[in-house]
């Protein structure tokens, strides 16, 4: 009689009424059967005892009124269990409109998010990212490779040295006595030879590394 009045019922609700309906029902069938039960036993107690007495008329009449009271409890067994059949699919219907009612609010939730993402936009930034680490990558490689040419020439100097130093203690001369016992002409020359060829091939390394850098940089600038 709602309608009448201006208010309507959702489905939710007259699920959840008619269920509660059915539930109501199940309890009194079940207390209608357990009542049952008692009188069954109680005629069965009153047969024996007719029995005894022997009192077969009556006993005759209660065995009908047991029979007929038997097959009442199994209509109780068998309604209860229809009713909670029929309760568990508005149980069901009740689940699946709330799984219903979820997913359309997750699809609008999607639908917005969706929208609101520009696909373009995100395609440009990604691009950017990419150039802009491609770039990142590039700087570090140079400032590495640079900084293992400046230190490559002082490394081997020093790890050629040592060594040297070690193989003539190994035999028991020392480097510095024999530069003192020799010729000063012949040390001379020898030295300022060494010395030339050593600046010649330090100018060509040198201008090699630098045009190898130049034009590493030059690529970065171009990015």
């Amino acid at each position: 009689m709602s309608f009448l009045f201006g208010k309507r019922k959702t489905p939710a609700e007259l699920l959840r009424e008619n269920k509660r309906m059915l539930d109501k029902s199940i309890r009194e069938i079940e207390r209608e059967r357990q009542g049952l039960q008692t009188q069954e036993k109680k005629l069965i107690t009153e047969m024996k005892k007719s029995a005894k007495q022997g009192q077969m008329g009556a006993v005759k009449v209660m065995a009908k009124d047991l029979i007929r009271t038997r097959h009442q409890i199994e209509k109780f067994y068998k309604l209860k269990s229809q009713l909670q059949g029929v309760s568990l699919r508005i149980q069901t219907l009740k689940s699946t409109q709330a799984m219903g009612e979820a997913m359309k609010g997750v699809t609008k939730a999607m639908g917005q998010m969706n929208r609101q993402m520009n696909l373009p936009s995100l395609q440009k930034i990604m691009q950017e990212f990419e150039r802009q680490n491609e770039k990142m990558e590039m700087v570090t490689e140079v400032m590495g490779d640079a900084i293992d040419d400046a230190l490559e020439g002082d490394e081997e100097e020093e790890e050629t040295e040592e060594l040297v130093n070690q193989v003539l203690d190994e035999i028991g001369i020392d480097i510095n006595q024999e530069l003192v016992n020799a010729p000063s002409t012949a040390v001379a020359a020898p030295a300022a030879k060494g010395k030339v060829a050593h600046a010649e091939a330090t100018g060509n390394d040198d201008s090699g590394i630098d045009s190898e850098l130049q034009a590493r940089l030059d690529n970065l600038r171009k990015m």
